[in-house]
């Protein structure tokens, strides 16, 4: 019983070890118009070549029949096939498998440049994440948009992508478990559509093994070592974004130190305003200063028509003086009268 279960269970490792060796080199293996993509390596095109030994290019537009080919490359080893971003960057689209006189001779495959987005989802309340807040608790799930997803129908593999999420302490995580607590492995991951998308996969309200804090969060694919080969942004990697997971939102914890500031420079000069002071004291001034002029003016000056108030010595005759003077004369012509007589 015991020699059975042993002879089976190595049966299965031999199967399961059979399996990952297929899929391995299927993965490399190019049919007669398949998509290839700028980066692979070690691509194996003897099944695309027709026998033939070369391969041409035309520039979009040109006669494939009429015209020599715009780029030939000749291949010397079709089962280690490289796609190099310097032969082939600028070269997209069909390639023919040439004869001997050079002329196109079939389709041998379809080159592409690749390209690969990931997005983040609140799978909580369906709503896209990326580069946004997540209450802590919530669920998160993936979505890869990708034209490696073609692999999948073409080869014996699909693409395979990798979702990379590091900590706020800088650690990876190779999984990431669920609300169900199981773990979900986001290392290569069998991408067949696109968008694809991973559904529920991240519990944050997992404080154990989460914690809150800004994630940072991309996907790659080195499929054929084509990351090693073609490490752009947006194309064999996706553009980093961040995932921040909190309890409280971040807009409304930022809005109490940018609010109090606000008021605050707002009452102040409103209760001490900076004009009002001097325009007050101005007018007092003024109020003053006409004051004192109209006091002043009231006040009589001494100038050259008006006699002065202090009274002064003058020749005025005093009262009586007229009347003695009259007398006087009247016993005057008296006593001329008598001496004539």
């Amino acid at each position: 019983m015991i020699r059975g279960i042993v002879k089976t269970s190595i049966l299965l490792v031999f199967a399961s070890l059979f399996l990952v060796g297929s899929v391995t080199a299927g993965i490399n293996t190019i049919l007669s118009g398949n998509t290839v993509f700028i980066g692979e390596e070690g691509l194996d095109i003897s099944g695309a070549l027709g026998g033939d030994t070369q391969i041409g290019w035309w520039a979009p537009g040109a006669s494939i029949s009429g015209s020599s080919p715009d780029s030939v490359i000749f291949v010397t080893n079709p089962k280690q096939f490289s796609l190099s971003p310097t032969e082939f960057g600028s070269h997209t689209g069909s390639w023919f498998h040439l004869d001997a006189s050079g002329k196109a001779n079939g389709t041998a495959f379809l080159v592409q440049d690749p390209y690969l987005d990931l997005t983040i989802e609140d799978t909580t309340i369906m709503v896209d994440v990326t580069n946004k807040w997540v209450p802590t608790g919530d669920e998160i799930g993936f979505s890869i948009n990708t034209n490696l997803a073609q692999m999948a129908s073409q080869r014996s593999s699909p693409a395979l992508i990798t979702i990379k999420v590091q900590a706020p302490g800088g650690g990876e995580f190779s999984s990431l478990v669920n609300a169900g607590g199981i773990p979900v492995p986001i290392v290569e991951i069998p991408v067949s559509t696109t968008p694809y998308n991973t559904n529920s996969i991240w519990d944050t309200g997992n404080r154990a093994l989460y914690t809150t804090g800004t994630y940072s969060i991309w996907a790659e694919c080195n499929v054929n070592r084509m990351n090693d080969n073609y490490n752009v942004m947006g194309k064999t990697i996706s553009s980093k974004i961040s995932l921040l997971n909190q309890d409280q939102n971040p807009l409304i914890s930022a809005s109490v130190p940018t609010t109090n500031p606000t008021i605050q420079m707002t009452i102040t000069p409103s209760s001490k305003p900076t004009t009002a002071i001097p325009s007050i004291q101005t007018t007092q001034k003024t109020q003053q200063l006409t004051t004192v002029t109209t006091i002043m003016t009231t006040i009589p000056v001494p100038s050259a028509t008006t006699p002065p108030s202090v009274p002064v010595p003058s020749q005025t005759k005093a009262a009586g003086f007229e009347a003695t003077l009259a007398g006087a004369a009247i016993i005057m012509g008296l006593v001329l009268s008598l001496k004539k007589e």
